[in-house]
Protein backbone atom coordinates (compact mmCIF):
# COMPACT_ATOMS: atom_id res chain seq x y z
CA UNK A 1 0.00 0.00 0.00
CA UNK A 2 3.03 2.20 0.82
CA UNK A 3 3.89 1.91 -3.04
CA UNK A 4 0.36 2.77 -4.38
CA UNK A 5 0.87 6.13 -1.80
CA UNK A 6 4.51 6.97 -3.10
CA UNK A 7 3.57 6.40 -7.04
CA UNK A 8 0.58 9.06 -6.79
CA UNK A 9 2.54 11.21 -4.32
CA UNK A 10 5.74 11.80 -4.87
CA UNK A 11 7.51 13.26 -8.16
CA UNK A 12 8.76 10.82 -9.32
CA UNK A 13 5.45 8.96 -8.94
CA UNK A 14 3.85 10.94 -10.80
CA UNK A 15 6.25 11.53 -13.61
CA UNK A 16 6.74 7.85 -13.92
CA UNK A 17 2.96 7.68 -14.80
CA UNK A 18 3.19 10.51 -16.97
CA UNK A 19 5.66 8.18 -18.68
CA UNK A 20 3.97 5.61 -18.81
CA UNK A 21 0.64 6.89 -20.04
CA UNK A 22 2.76 9.07 -22.95
CA UNK A 23 4.20 5.65 -24.30
CA UNK A 24 0.52 3.86 -24.10
CA UNK A 25 -0.96 6.46 -26.01
CA UNK A 26 1.91 6.81 -28.57
CA UNK A 27 1.74 2.45 -28.96
CA UNK A 28 -2.14 3.19 -29.61
CA UNK A 29 -1.48 5.83 -32.24
CA UNK A 30 1.20 4.44 -34.18
CA UNK A 31 -0.90 1.06 -34.25
CA UNK A 32 -3.74 2.61 -36.08
CA UNK A 33 -1.67 4.46 -37.73
CA UNK A 34 0.71 1.49 -39.22
CA UNK A 35 -3.31 0.10 -39.99
CA UNK A 36 -4.54 2.92 -41.86
CA UNK A 37 -1.27 2.98 -44.09
CA UNK A 38 -1.41 -1.17 -44.49
CA UNK A 39 -5.12 -0.24 -45.68
CA UNK A 40 -4.25 2.38 -47.89
CA UNK A 41 -1.84 0.09 -49.92
CA UNK A 42 -4.31 -2.40 -50.84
Amino acid sequence: MDALIDLFTSFSGLLSLGIVGFILLMGAYLTRFALRKMDEGQ
